[in-house]
């Protein structure tokens, strides 16, 4: 794996794949979701951070999303099984497949 000299913040990933950006939050919360390395924290201030990822982290983003919609129900049980917001799944289960 190559070194980062650089990461993007969830915000970014979510405009750059058009993706829902409490849903990509959702994701990786969890830092099993990704290969190790591919979330980072980035201090902002004493107590305040953000979560970014690696290049390789939007790829294996991207990859997970569009293997998940692959199919509705495939699509309802990766929603079911990454993401604890009941609210956030209903917002993302009725936008259409891609």
């Amino acid at each position: 794996m190559a070194t980062a000299t650089y990461v993007c913040s969830i915000a970014h990933v979510a405009n750059l794949l058009n993706e829902d950006r409490e849903l990509l939050e959702a994701i990786v919360s969890n830092d099993n979701n990704l290969s190790y390395g591919n979330i980072v924290s980035v201090h902002i201030g004493p107590d305040d951070y953000i979560t970014a990822l690696t290049d390789d982290g939007i790829e294996e983003l991207r990859d997970m999303l569009k293997s998940a919609r692959g199919s509705v129900k495939e699509w309802n049980n990766f929603l079911e099984d990454f993401v604890a917001e009941p609210d956030i799944i209903a917002r993302v289960k009725d936008q259409p497949l891609r």
